[in-house]
């Protein structure tokens, strides 16, 4: 039976507890001052309380109205207590996107974080690249609204002519969008990684045809070497070690004299600061 409660026994009651006034219609009280509406009902075997505003801001026969509209919705097949949930969570995911930084905020940070460590050569490179492929295509979206195909279109256009720019602006992509993702979140697939569904969509690459180094004709090979003995400075020093032990450039570069296990009478100069016992590098440049 419908319309149990009476107007001054609602105002009168204080004690705390849920009071029925009929057909799911509730007057839950918390105390003096905490009362409010709340419809009962059941939505797939589950217990659902859809609140229906304060007792201070709904009267009893508004009440009554909201409870009547609330359960044709339900009969309709609406879950309320769900529909709100699902309402807060668009909201939420709303107010979060508004919030989120940019693409091209995230990789300005992460620039800057970077600065001091970088060379010249990076510190020219990066903001360059992002700016000229990266920028006009996912610069303004945040990084969860980022998707492989947006990666797929910044890319095709120089994905063959620019082979080594795209690769290296894919990559710095994928770095930044992976800075900005937690670290827990294990469902996340970084949009800018170079998967097979996103190789496949690239235009096909031209096989590399290998162009290696000219070689010195050898019977210029003994003028080569007069010449290069006669040569001042580092350089000239560093190549004649290269070409008598076969090192590889970086060995030679990196080389410390307390590596060299024995005297080397063509590259005994002052210049080179030879010394057995040391850890200074046998080639300071």
């Amino acid at each position: 039976m419908a319309g149990k409660l009476k107007p001054l026994d609602i105002q009168r009651t204080e004690q705390p507890g849920k009071y029925a006034d009929g057909d799911g219609l509730y007057l839950i009280v918390g105390g003096p001052t905490s009362k409010n509406w709340s419809y009962r009902y059941w939505f797939k075997g589950k217990e659902r309380w859809h609140g229906l505003g304060s007792f201070k801001d709904v009267s009893m026969k508004d009440a009554r109205f909201a409870r009547d509209a609330a359960r044709l919705q339900v009969r309709a097949g609406v879950d309320l207590v769900q529909e709100k949930r699902d309402a807060r969570e668009v909201q939420k995911a709303a107010e979060a996107i508004e919030k989120a930084k940019s693409f091209e905020e995230c990789a300005q940070a992460y620039i800057d974080e970077h600065w001091n460590s970088w060379s010249a050569k990076h510190r020219a490179q990066w903001p360059s690249s992002l700016k000229a492929y990266a920028y006009p295509v996912i610069g303004q979206l945040t990084i969860a609204e980022i998707k492989p195909s947006h990666i797929h279109d910044l890319l095709k256009p120089i994905w063959v002519g620019k082979r080594e720019t795209a690769n290296r602006v894919r990559g710095r992509i994928e770095t930044i969008i992976a800075k900005n993702v937690d670290v827990d979140d294990t469902d996340f697939r970084n949009p800018a990684e170079l998967t097979r569904q996103l190789r496949e969509k690239l235009p096909k690459r031209p096989k590399r045809v290998v162009q290696h180094h000219p070689a010195l004709p050898y019977a210029d090979a003994s003028r080569f070497m007069t010449d290069l003995s006669g040569a001042a400075g580092t350089a000239a020093a560093m190549l004649r070690f290269l070409i008598f032990t076969s090192c590889r450039t970086n060995e030679v570069v990196e080389a410390r004299w307390s590596e060299i296990d024995r005297p080397l009478p063509m590259l005994a100069k002052d210049s080179l600061h030879q010394d057995a016992h040391s850890r200074t590098r046998a080639f300071p440049v």
